[in-house]
């Protein structure tokens, strides 16, 4: 069965969080209801500030085109990175086995069996919230079909226009940025090979050629490499579009609001420390998005990119597809450290995600609601 969970998390980490926890399958209202509290646990902010240092001092990242060297010796940094991580991972479980927050677990575990398919909703403002590796909660270890997602509080339904068009080929806007010290032309590959899409590729465009691009036609995909950066708030974000000018997302809103308002679905940032970037598109709407938490490496990111879209492109369920493409990272974890902490969903909770298939057909509406 198909089930919906969504965490709505008030509060933070220095604070404490009151949780409402809510169950229903998907498509439907939620049928079960909970409450629950996560006490203040500052420390978990100080280890992942520890752990977020070390992890990046690595070099080659697709953050701002400049090469960041290491000065230690490799193994002992990449060595140091795991331990941080594995200290990371351990102090947020026993917070999250808390005691006040035993009756979220234990409705999770009365109301979903281990065959269910479940999308976990994380829903809060806060960064240090939005910024943990909820996947690493051990709690999802036996649900091999569940994938987490963050969501903001507050968003809104925008219907799919109007139209009973069978289009045939999947729309994706294709922006290739600036590529200083990395390597996008895999990317490009992956994209052209995918099936029954149609990809419109914009090398280093100016801002002008974005901005026409995305209010000329009906995109299902967006899609970024190259270098990009969050600001530290975890709010706002800039992606460097070509050698000289970085753009943040309030500049294209208008352009991006247009390009939902006929029927943008997915938006793909395959760029570093894109959860900044992520909260601004949430803002205009957009149904899904995927990102990376923090800097990612050449082959993190072709290796993720590759693998996800032949799931996806192959019929798999877009959140069993990131899980999948997520956890094969751990095959290069020993160059290439918590790679698998790095791809996130942003889901808009009003939406729900597509698969491969529908993006073939725009189906008709009636009354705002898209018919199913």
């Amino acid at each position: 069965m198909q089930k919906l969970v969504v965490l709505k998390l008030d509060g933070n980490l220095n604070e404490g969080v009151k949780v409402t926890l809510e169950i229903g399958a998907e498509g439907d209202r939620a049928s079960v209801e909970v409450q629950g509290y996560l006490p203040l646990k500052p420390e978990i902010i100080a280890d992942y500030q520890l752990w977020r240092t070390t992890y990046r001092s690595l070099s080659n990242f697709r953050i701002t085109p400049v090469n960041i060297h290491v000065g230690t010796s490799l193994n002992e940094h990449l060595n140091k990175c795991r331990e941080l991580n594995e200290k990371l991972s351990e102090r947020m479980n026993s917070w999250l086995n808390c005691n006040s927050f035993r009756p979220v677990k234990e409705k999770l575990l009365k109301q979903l069996t281990l065959d269910d398919t479940v999308r976990i909703l994380i829903k809060t403002s806060d960064t240090w919230l939005r910024r943990l590796p909820w996947h690493l909660w051990d709690f999802l270890e036996d649900y091999q079909k569940a994938e987490v997602a963050l969501s903001a509080p507050e968003y809104e339904y925008l219907p799919k226009p109007k139209t009973t068009t069978i289009v045939g080929q999947v729309k994706i806007l294709a922006i290739l940025g600036n590529s200083e010290g990395i390597l996008i032309d895999k990317d490009r590959e992956l994209l052209e090979m995918l099936p029954d899409a149609e990809t419109t590729f914009l090398v280093e465009p100016q801002r002008s050629q974005l901005n026409e691009q995305l209010w000329k036609q009906d995109w299902d995909i967006l899609f970024f490499a190259g270098h990009s950066e969050s600001l530290e708030d975890g709010k706002s974000g800039n992606i460097y579009i070509n050698e000289t000018d970085c753009l943040t997302i309030e500049q294209l809103k208008y352009a991006l609001k247009k390009a939902v308002s006929q029927g943008l679905q997915l938006a793909i940032f395959n760029s570093c420390d894109g959860l900044g970037l992520a909260s601004q598109l949430e803002d205009l709407h957009i149904p899904q998005i995927i990102v990376m938490r923090e800097p990612v490496q050449d082959l993190v990111a072709q290796e993720f990119l590759k693998n996800f879209l032949r799931k996806f492109s192959s019929g798999e369920s877009m959140y069993l597809a990131v899980r999948e493409a997520r956890e094969k990272l751990h095959g290069i974890e020993d160059q290439y450290p918590c790679a698998v902490c790095l791809p996130i969903i942003c889901q808009n909770p009003a939406a729900v995600p597509p698969a491969w298939k529908d993006f073939l057909i725009n189906p008709q509406t009636e009354n705002g609601k898209p018919q199913i």
